[in-house]
């Protein structure tokens, strides 16, 4: 695992507290209504989906067009075993980001021997088979009704933002370091070159599976949030535009870099908000952006790299300092 400076540390850790606490801090002003914090909360668990099926294609180089049943499989099993089995909420949504992990497990077994556009289209045959089937569980699942879910994060608009803000401050903390790990680093050995990495001893399958499966966890902790937050399920959160609309954040913000999926979620969900006014105009609007983003910026918002609070700390700090070099120069003062 890859040592970080105190420094560094004590850099990302408040910028942590600080995402944590701005948003919270505008709700108790004034300057945040509900509406929008609903709308941010929102924006924070597409994040944390973007964050999952960018784990998919931008780390482990698979293409998945599936990864909203595992969505319905945390939401559902959220409120099954907090409203069927009476378990605590925190308990519930634990066994539900747990179960989503084993379905990913099971699913990814046979999925993962294909690859390519084999490969996309057998998940997305997956999760459409988890939508009819939650349709059709009518006694757990409501039908195609949907089933109702109320909690105290659904009530208080307020409490959502905040909890989702912490959720995905963890899950971007703890995701950074495992990429930076020894196993991150031979999933993406694999993503580069299969013949190369399967030459230098990495066992291809076992390391697409762990990808697979960690995607699997984050898209429980999403599907988990989602219940609680919206405090009503329906069976099409599992449906296939669902999924590609997790796929555009993760291309528009860069495949490959967390966070830039990130930014690219919160901006699209507040951008259909923005653009609701124009009724069913935003329908020809919301593509047309997208198409020329797409023209214009092919590689995505932030391309590979990954935003560093490290580097920009350090660019304020010289900007206010006015230690800078001059262009021209080295260090040292030689030219």
């Amino acid at each position: 695992m890859t040592r970080f400076p105190l420094r560094s540390t004590c850099i990302l850790t408040a910028a942590g507290i600080l995402a944590v606490l701005i948003p919270a801090g505008l709700m108790s002003i004034g300057v945040l209504d509900l509406y929008t914090a609903r709308i941010i909360a929102m924006g924070g668990i597409n994040a944390i989906m973007a964050m999952s099926v960018n784990m998919i294609v931008g780390i482990t180089g698979q293409l998945s067009l599936g990864q909203a049943g595992f969505l319905a499989i945390g939401a559902y099993s959220c409120i099954f075993f907090n409203l069927d089995l009476g378990l605590p909420l925190p308990a519930a949504a634990a066994l539900a980001i747990l179960l989503t992990t084993g379905a990913g497990f099971l699913i990814g077994f046979p999925v993962l021997k294909l690859s390519g556009d084999y490969l996309a289209i057998v998940t997305l045959g997956f999760g459409e088979i988890i939508r009819v089937v939650f349709i059709n569980l009518k006694s757990l699942t409501g039908g195609p009704n949907g089933r109702q879910f109320t909690t105290i994060l659904a009530m208080r608009n307020d409490t959502a933002l905040v909890t989702v803000t912490i959720v995905l401050v963890l899950v971007v903390a703890l995701l950074q370091n495992f990429l930076r790990s020894s196993y991150g680093r031979a999933i993406m050995a694999c993503r580069e070159d299969e013949i190369a990495a399967n030459s230098c001893g990495i066992n291809i399958f076992r390391y697409k599976m762990l990808g697979f499966v960690i995607a699997a966890f984050i898209a429980g902790i999403g599907g988990s949030l989602y219940a609680m937050v919206n405090g009503f399920v329906k069976p099409d959160i599992a449906q296939f535009l669902r999924s590609i609309d997790f796929l555009i954040y993760v291309v528009l913000g860069g495949m490959g870099s967390m966070t830039g999926s990130i930014i690219a979620a919160y901006v699209l969900t507040y951008l259909q908000e923005f653009l609701r006014f124009l009724q069913d105009y935003r329908l020809l609007i919301y593509p047309l952006i997208l198409i020329f983003i797409m023209l214009f910026r092919p590689q995505g918002l932030l391309g590979m790299r990954e935003l560093s609070f490290v580097r920009l700390w350090d660019a304020v700090c010289s900007l206010f300092s006015g230690k800078r070099r001059a262009p021209g120069t080295v260090q040292g003062g030689q030219k």
